[in-house]
């Protein structure tokens, strides 16, 4: 999709142009004919003759030649009208500028879905409404009421927010920052952030494409593009709010740990997006990405004029997972020649407060030699000796033809200096501390790791009864129950391949003596009833019951107690369940995201789940390798592989289950939300046993 009739039309309507210069249906028109586009504008007002010396016409069916898009700028009531004369007209895309749609509630978005229907019916396109407008530098088209057209460069961004778009256009302007496109989406009624992130991932110009969303539309088919567009160019995304459906109050675990916060993050993981945490973070981000090649791998190299920003940068590369090496031996005794013998020459390269351009040129040169560097930051603090101008223009010079990635830290230095024009003007990103270079350093590596991942995991399939599960399902909804009880959840398990402990229903006192002595001591005893769902709450568990008699004595004390406490209980029996030999307690569990669908987590489990929220996400359906790296992202992990002394756990137990929850999630979607807590896990080659399933019909 490239959306030509948005990025390059040849004829515009701009339809509530205005005489008017206070008025944004009169900014369009002058910012159009300013940007200096080179195709017809016919501006469509009924009350006038000529705008800005443009023949004005009273409707757009009155227009004579060909329109690729029209500009929308009338009232909302309104518009539904100007609509149709676009359609009839033969109008293959509108922006819709004009407010009062889904944003303002029913009546709007009752209105916002006949724009919709209207589109549909004469297959255009819609941007919008309530939209800042579109930009396209190197078309030359302002097709927006932005208050000035960009500078050119290699940057695209995409916003949800106008305002905040304005704000951004403004303050790159001042920056010297330049674009190729940008878009407001808007209310996304018809195109939306995967559209325009399609479109963007075909245009030559664009390297890097920068994004702000609060929410997303067709949240699988927004994962399906991002993921094939940052296989060519990053994305970098800005997530501002959590949404109230994605955080929708629920009894279990895992509902309370996640929301639409995890679920973006696990969707951006999923896509290949890298995630910036404010707009300031992703323009340190997108301006490394538009003009530095990529590191290879995750070796930096500090040169610096100070030993206190060199010991930062340090601080924050290790921290980061950022490696630290030395020079080759040959190249070091090279340096040694050249730079002064009291300089230090480990990593940081200290050229200490004197270093003039010749000795940064030195230390520079030597890490773009050097087999151990992948990457480099440059720091320099002002000092009366130090020729700041003439290290900008050598480290201007030197990035030109490098295959690394060169970040600078000039430090203290105002954007209008002239030193930091240099920089800009070369492409060579400037940050105010040297930490925020390290944080992009880590981030264009992380972006390695994307590309280098070229081949596409099969999602495994696995065996299972699924006619079990789905009787399973269909009984419970037919009782318009949510909760399975768990003699239904064995079922699921069991059909599933979920290793549970043993265990039977008795429906008598006897039952449950015959079913013990079979299982083996000792055993859990829990009543069952579908209108019982907080057992615990009613004593409806016994735990460790070590003899025959005290099962069946434990028989009658459940029955007892449920039917005194909750008397118009339905009880089905009690469960005897053998008792778990202890592990190490992990939770796997899933929920059902509105936008993004299964939501899949891992972490530590048991009753400190809630404390610690030692937990990680991953979008359904889940390969081995995401399963792996979920469980490696958690502290847990630590404790998993053995810690003084203690034998590795069977990790690979783990992620065969939290394999077969993907698939359940996938395959069923009645299932709101999954979860085993606690799964024991035990040494390597032994397995797991989930103690305790629950699982959540959507009604």
């Amino acid at each position: 999709m490239k959306l030509d009739a948005f990025f390059n039309p040849r004829a515009i309507a701009v339809v509530g142009a205005s005489r008017d210069p206070s008025k944004i249906g009169h900014k369009i028109v002058k910012n159009i004919i300013e940007g200096g586009f080179s195709g017809a504008i016919y501006p469509v007002n009924p009350n006038a003759d000529e705008i800005l010396g443009l023949k004005c016409y009273k409707s757009v069916v009155d227009i004579p030649g060909e329109i690729d898009l029209a500009i929308i700028i009338v009232p909302a009531r309104i518009v539904p009208s100007v609509l149709e004369d676009c359609g009839v007209r033969g109008v293959k895309g509108v922006i819709v500028i004009s407010a009062g749609f889904g944003e303002t509630g029913r009546e709007g978005a009752q209105l916002e879905r006949e724009l919709v229907n209207i589109c549909r019916r004469y297959r255009m396109r819609m941007q919008g409404p309530n939209c800042l407008g579109t930009i396209n530098v190197q078309g030359r088209l302002n097709a927006s009421f932005a208050p000035a057209m960009p500078l050119p460069g290699n940057i695209a961004f995409v916003s949800q927010s106008g305002a905040l778009g304005s704000a951004i256009l403004r303050w790159a302007i001042r920056n010297d920052i330049g674009f190729t496109k940008f878009v407001s989406l808007g209310n996304e009624a018809d195109l939306n952030a995967a559209d325009f992130i399609e479109a963007l991932g075909e245009d030559e110009n664009t390297r890097v494409i920068g994004l702000y969303i609060e929410g997303v539309k067709e949240g699988a088919r927004f994962i399906e593009v991002a993921k094939r567009v940052s296989r060519k160019k990053p994305i970098i995304a800005v997530k501002a709010g959590t949404t109230s459906a994605g955080m929708k109050a629920v009894s279990s675990h895992t509902g309370s740990l996640a929301g639409s916060e995890a679920a973006f993050s696990a969707a951006f993981k999923k896509a290949g997006i890298i995630r910036a945490n404010t707009v300031e973070e992703l323009f340190n981000l997108v301006l490394a990405f538009g003009s530095q090649p990529l590191p290879k791998d995750r070796r930096v190299l500090i040169v610096t004029n100070g030993g206190g920003p060199g010991i930062l940068a340090t601080d924050a590369c290790e921290k980061l997972g950022l490696e630290l090496p030395l020079l080759e031996h040959e190249i070091l005794e090279e340096l040694r020649r050249d730079i002064p013998p009291h300089a230090s020459l480990n990593n940081p390269i200290d050229i200490l407060g004197d270093a003039d351009e010749k000795r940064y040129r030195l230390a520079i040169e030597a890490g773009l030699k050097s087999n151990n560097v992948d990457g480099m930051i440059v720091i320099l603090t002002p000092q009366a000796v130090t020729p700041s101008e003439k290290v900008a223009e050598i480290l201007a010079d030197i990035g030109k033809s490098s295959n690394k990635p060169i970040l600078a830290s000039f430090m203290g230095f105002e954007e209008s200096s002239a030193v930091i024009k240099t920089l800009k003007r070369c492409g060579i990103p400037n940050y105010a501390f040297p930490e925020q270079a390290a944080h992009v350093l880590r981030a264009m590596y992380e972006y390695t790791l994307i590309l280098s991942s070229s081949t596409v995991e099969e999602i495994p399939k696995i065996n299972m009864d699924a006619d079990k599960i789905l009787r399973v399902i269909q009984r419970v909804k037919s009782e318009g129950r949510s909760v399975l009880t768990a003699d239904e959840t064995m079922l699921v398990a069991e059909a599933a391949g979920i290793p549970m402990p043993k265990a039977a229903i008795a429906r008598s006192r006897e039952e449950a003596g015959i079913f013990a002595d079979e299982i083996g001591y000792p055993v859990a005893m829990k009543i069952i009833s579908p209108d019982i769902i907080h057992k615990t709450d009613i004593g409806g568990v016994i735990l460790g019951v070590k003899s025959r008699v005290e099962v069946e004595e434990n028989y009658d004390l459940l029955i007892r107690r449920a039917r005194t406490i909750m008397p118009r209980a339905r009880i089905s029996g009690v469960l005897v369940q053998k008792m778990a030999p202890r592990g190490k307690e992990v939770i796997v569990g899933a929920v059902r995201d509105p936008q993004f669908g299964p939501l899949i987590m891992f972490g530590l489990g048991g009753i400190y789940v809630d404390f610690f929220k030692d937990v990680s996400y991953r979008l359904c359906p889940l390969t081995k390798a995401e399963a792996s790296r979920m469980i490696e992202e958690t502290k847990t992990y630590v404790l998993l592989r053995g810690v003084r002394g203690e034998p590795p756990s069977d990790i690979n137990s783990i992620i065969d289950v939290m394999l077969k929850v993907s698939q359940i999630m996938m395959q069923f979607e009645d299932i709101a939300e999954l979860e085993i807590n606690p799964l024991f896990v035990y040494e390597s080659g032994e397995g797991c046993l989930g103690v305790d399933l629950r699982i959540i019909i959507k009604l």
